[in-house]
């Protein structure tokens, strides 16, 4: 991809390389390096905030592709997040011990993980560039199924990519780890000891009652990847149904700027007392060197089944079709 952008760019003498973060690539793409192009004359300058993050706003290609999902069915997506309807935020001490609280909803997100490798579904990813006029001027599409083979072997069958349009914005390998894991954010056992967890209050989320914690990485390790940001666990399955953040940290150097969106993920209740996400929502102004590149991101999880019903998962494979 990067290629046939300087390609077409060949004549300008002030093309900028660099890169940037957001979305799932099929497993054949994973090598590709994020990189953002452009030039350095046709951007504002605008450079991104870097430190803690504040709290959120108030309120492949088959022979039978899906219909084509129009830029106003995006914007309307994502106005519905806007109207989630949400109180205030109350100093309300909770009914237990924050202690016991982080302690059961990370043992259930511990118990939800492993449920939900037990389930096939579909994963839609669109991702768009926006212009200084509010329109996309660059889009990637990509609809795959999470499946199984007969002997339980997870894989990724992709359904509909067309050619990607991007021209200022390309995939890298952390975009991958982030849309598996940390968009769908899940704060186990396991990766507790890794997070600071800050009880903040309890407040009343599309009529729930949730409690309210920042969390934030203790420590930053080599090529490893956080989520940053703030969760409200549902107070009576204690288990995490929304999320607002980031992941972290940033990649910069020389040449090479790999930097990634705030996104907000919503939980739907699909099975027993688990939260499954099925929307995530980003609109953002990413700060290079050079300048802003606004954009929009989406991503959906439909179509739930669990595989069996005492299935033990094996290694993720790729599967040829």
């Amino acid at each position: 991809m990067a290629e046939s952008v300087y390609a077409n760019l060949k004549m300008n003498s002030n093309i900028l390389h660099r890169s940037f973060s957001i979305a799932s690539l099929r497993a054949a793409q994973i090598a590709l390096s994020l990189c953002a192009v452009v030039l350095a004359q046709a951007l504002p300058s605008r450079a991104q905030q870097q430190g803690p993050i504040g709290p959120p706003p108030s309120s492949s290609t088959s022979a039978s592709a899906p219909p084509r999902v129009s830029s106003a069915t995006i914007n309307a997506n994502a106005a519905s997040i806007a109207v989630h309807t949400e109180e205030e935020i109350t100093k309300e001490p909770p009914s237990i011990s924050v202690e016991e609280i982080i302690q059961k909803f990370s043992q259930h997100e511990s118990e939800f993980r492993k449920e939900r490798d037990n389930y096939t579904y579909t994963q839609t990813f669109v991702m768009q560039t926006i212009d200084m006029d509010g329109q996309p001027d660059g889009e990637y599409r990509l609809t795959s199924d999470i499946l199984f083979t007969p002997d339980g072997k997870r894989y990724e069958h992709v359904t509909y990519a067309p050619m990607p349009t991007l021209a200022r914005l390309t995939m890298s390998k952390q975009d991958l780890d982030d849309l598996k894991n940390i968009q769908p954010f899940v704060l186990t056992v396991e990766d507790l000891p890794k997070y600071n967890v800050t009880y903040i209050g309890r407040q009343v989320v599309d009529e729930l009652h949730t409690y309210v914690f920042d969390v934030a990485p203790k420590k930053i390790e080599k090529d490893q990847r956080y989520f940053q940001g703030r969760v409200w666990v549902d107070d009576k399955d204690m288990q995490i149904v929304k999320s607002y953040g980031k992941a972290v940290p940033d990649i910069l150097k020389k040449n090479n700027e790999n930097i990634f969106p705030h996104f907000e993920t919503f939980r739907e209740n699909i099975a027993g007392p688990y939260w499954f996400p099925t929307y995530t929502h980003a609109d953002d102004t990413l700060g290079f060197s050079f300048g802003g590149i606004h954009m929009r991101m989406t991503v959906k999880y439909a179509n739930y089944k669990r595989f069996g019903s005492s299935h033990k998962i094996g290694e993720a494979t790729e599967v040829k079709q």
